[in-house]
C-alpha cells in the first residue's frame, strides 16, 4: 500500500484533555488507501467507545472522502486524515493537495459514481470544505448520541 505514517504520539490515541481524543494518519493517495484509513478510523473510534450506527456512519463517510482524495488528488500524493472525538461528536478531516472544489453530485441512478458527498451531506451532522493554497480539507461531524 505504500508508506503509511501514523502521526499519533502514543501507541494508542493521544488525549489532549479528559474529553477529547485526537488521532492523525497520513497515507499515500493510492487505491488501497480508503480501506487502510477506514480500518484505522474504526479502531480509533472504537477505542473511544464509539460503536453501533455512529461507528458505521463514520466508517462509510471516511471511506468516501478518502476515495475522493485518491481519485481527484495527485497520484502518489499524501492524504492526511485527522479524527477528533470530543464528547458526543466525532469529526473526521481529510486533506489532500488536489485542486478544484468538491461539489455535491446528483448523478443518474445508473451512474457508477458521484454520490460520495451526497452521502456525507445526508448522513453527517455537519460538514464542510476548507480550501488551502496547496489543496483542500473536507470534513464531517457525526453525533454519537442521536
Amino acid at each position: 500500500m505504500g508508506d503509511v505514517r501514523d502521526l499519533r504520539s502514543a501507541a494508542s490515541v493521544r488525549r489532549r484533555d479528559a474529553q477529547a481524543v485526537v488521532g492523525e494518519l497520513v497515507v499515500q493517495a493510492e487505491r488501497s488507501a480508503p480501506r487502510a484509513v477506514r480500518h484505522w478510523v474504526m479502531r480509533t473510534i472504537a477505542d473511544a467507545d464509539v460503536g453501533g450506527a455512529p461507528n458505521q456512519v463514520v466508517e462509510l463517510l471516511t471511506a468516501e472522502l478518502v476515495s475522493n482524495a485518491v481519485v481527484h488528488g495527485p497520484d502518489g500524493g499524501d492524504v492526511r486524515v485527522e479524527v477528533r472525538i470530543d464528547g458526543a461528536t466525532v469529526r473526521v478531516s481529510v486533506r489532500d493537495t488536489g485542486g478544484g472544489t468538491p461539489t455535491v453530485g446528483h448523478p443518474e441512478p445508473t451512474a457508477p459514481s458521484g454520490r460520495g458527498l451526497a452521502l456525507v451531506e445526508a448522513l453527517s451532522t455537519d460538514w464542510g470544505i476548507h480550501p488551502h493554497r496547496d489543496g483542500k480539507t473536507v470534513w464531517f461531524e457525526v453525533r454519537t448520541d442521536e
